[in-house]
């Protein structure tokens, strides 16, 4: 009897394991695999092998092919989804998060994937290493993180059926963006709400940006003013206006973050006030502010609330579902 319930056990273990039975594959990038291949660019893979591969001090397991292009090589790891949620949410979260906010975080990073993976199933990648999509570092692990994943291993966010837009960012600064302000298009599960996300360093931030650098970096030579000229429907800079010698140029906030780098501006939610030939950027908040804000995660999570209810918050509306499971053990996130 005791043979035949191990039996039985290992049975439904295994069906449970073929139900998330799922590969994502991922271009590595770095600095020194820095490319990703031109959609006109001829490309023929050279070699694949199954192991461990070391790149920049990064370890990656699972299937390794080796592409050539025009521009260079390019190295795809081929890994399982769960091992995949499980590294980018290590790289995406700091240290000692509550428990409730790492479950949350694992399932829209799953959910974000399971998008991408339903998106490019002809295409040589599904997603890259870096912050262009999520960030992966191969194979790292903590166990409390794999706790959170294996809590909530297959589940993904959907709304009427199908995954979401899984957007998220670090810090909101107090009260998340539309993502018509963003990205051009509404979603019904994404709207603007209140946040708490003070325990973030990026909570307040300043930059100072000296004329010389904008300048060059800009490509605006002759550089008098910089003015906002206009805003967001929450408050953050929508554009702004550049004053040189020879006129003026507009430029979107979030075009500006991008030249200058995401770190070196944070967010678009600031104001700007000159200081003889420095431009002083006064700040708060950490990425593009739509979707979930990882620090006001944490802060629910601190005060006793469960991922679900921290998925509801930020997404109302959207229903938690097994991936690929025809959608057993579904469960509402948001309330009727």
């Amino acid at each position: 009897m005791k043979t035949m319930a191990l039996s039985m056990v290992i049975l439904i273990l295994a069906s449970f394991s073929t139900a998330y039975a799922r590969d994502i594959r991922v271009l590595i990038l770095d600095k020194r695999f820095s490319a990703t291949p031109d959609a006109e660019e001829s490309i023929r893979k050279i070699g694949n092998f199954k192991g461990e591969l070391l790149v920049s001090g990064v370890r990656y397991l699972g299937n390794i092919e080796i592409w050539k292009g025009e521009r260079g090589l390019y190295l795809i790891n081929e890994v399982p989804l769960e091992d995949y949620v499980r590294s980018v949410v290590l790289s995406e979260v700091a240290d000692g998060w509550e428990m409730e906010a790492l479950k949350a975080q694992a399932v829209i990073v799953r959910t974000y994937a399971v998008k991408y993976i339903q998106r490019g199933a002809d295409r040589l990648y599904h997603l890259t290493s870096s912050t262009l999509h999520q960030l992966y570092r191969g194979d790292n692990s903590d166990s409390r993180v794999t706790y959170a994943v294996m809590q909530t291993r297959g589940e993904i966010l959907t709304y009427d059926g199908e995954p979401i837009e899984a957007f998220y960012h670090s810090t909101c600064g107090g009260r998340t963006e539309l993502p018509e302000e963003v990205f051009g298009r509404s979603y019904p599960y994404l709207k603007s709400v209140s946040s708490d996300c003070s325990l973030s360093s990026y909570w307040i931030w300043q930059r100072r940006f000296g004329r010389k650098k904008l300048e060059k970096d800009l490509g605006l030579p002759g550089l008098r003013d910089v003015r906002i000229s206009g805003y967001t429907k929450t408050g953050r800079v929508k554009e702004l206006t550049f004053v040189t010698a020879g006129g003026t140029k507009t430029i979107l906030s979030k075009d500006l973050r991008r030249i200058l780098g995401w770190k070196t501006l944070p967010s678009t939610w600031f104001s700007i006030r000159k200081n003889g030939d420095t431009f002083v950027f006064d700040g708060k908040g950490y990425g593009h502010g739509v979707g979930l804000c990882q620090w006001g995660a944490q802060q629910m999570a601190k005060e006793g609330k469960t991922y679900k209810e921290i998925l509801s918050f930020y997404y109302p509306g959207t229903v938690i579902k097994l991936d690929g499971t025809g959608g057993r053990r579904q469960g509402r996130v948001s309330p009727e």
